[in-house]
């Protein structure tokens, strides 16, 4: 599992959740993790975040919810895809009933439970009302936070980013990004969630040591929380670039960390 060092008093605490879209491990890479009798908890040896995608093509019982919760450490977190019937079929309107199951369900992960994302189709334009009703009926049903990607250019503007704030609604950071815009973190900052799906091509290809480290350095640049998850899945690249990151991020707060001590005398 990743481990943050203690920081300097004068520094605020950063909490870093690392980790890759679901949490599939090829037999090669289960060698590099620490032992643990599922494949999840082999995963959280080295990582200490996943995100469920699962639930958005269809819904899990409340034991599994459950018993995915009690496979890993205290510390790790889950974030959560809200399903595909509330974001690209009903397209945010008039989601109670299915919004209202899926929240139910994922509270059995209990303290695990970490964000939940809001990933909207690339058709679906920026609407305020539509907006602002969806996101004070998923607020008023769960104290989750929440993290929005949207796909469409006209949630890119200052006025959007202003009224998500308002909603305390985090903009995702994603890669590849469909405007510049997208690239960068959105929203309410209390919380910042970087998205990488593989680029040139999604969801398979291996990003640069190149392109890691200025993650790396993006990820330091912001206090608070904040998320990192990969998501080009298809031929195992997100683990190698997750555990390329995590050792980044290890050695960044070991060289803070020692610059922090006061000279021997």
């Amino acid at each position: 599992m990743m481990k943050l060092l203690e920081p300097p008093q004068h520094q605020k605490t950063q909490h870093v959740a690392l980790g890759t879209a679901g949490w599939g491990l090829s037999r090669e890479q289960q060698e590099r993790f620490g032992p643990g009798d599922s494949v999840l908890q082999r995963y959280a040896t080295r990582f200490n975040a996943a995100e469920i995608n699962s639930s958005f093509y269809r819904p899990h019982r409340p034991a599994t919810y459950a018993r995915w919760a009690a496979s890993v450490q205290q510390g790790f977190r889950f974030s959560v895809k809200v399903p595909k019937a509330v974001t690209h079929t009903a397209r945010l309107r008039e989601c109670a009933a299915p919004l209202a199951e899926f929240v139910e369900q994922v509270s059995h992960l209990g303290e695990k439970l970490g964000p939940l994302l809001v990933q909207l189709p690339p058709s679906l334009s920026f609407e305020r009302d539509v907006v602002e009703d969806f996101f004070s009926l998923l607020h008023g049903m769960t104290l989750a936070r929440t993290v929005c990607e949207p796909r469409h250019a006209s949630w890119f503007t200052p006025e959007v980013d202003a009224l998500l704030r308002d909603l305390n609604v985090s903009r995702v950071a994603a890669d590849p990004a469909k405007v510049p815009a997208a690239a960068h973190p959105g929203g309410s900052l209390s919380m910042v969630y970087y998205r990488w799906h593989g680029s040139p091509k999604m969801y398979s290809s291996s990003y640069l040591d190149s392109q890691l480290a200025r993650l790396a350095a993006q990820v330091q640049a912001n206090s608070g929380d904040v998320w990192v998850i990969f998501d080009n899945t298809a031929v195992g690249a997100a683990v190698e670039n997750g555990l390329i990151l995590r050792n980044l991020l290890s050695s960044a707060q070991s060289e803070r960390q020692t610059s922090c001590q006061p000279d021997p005398k």
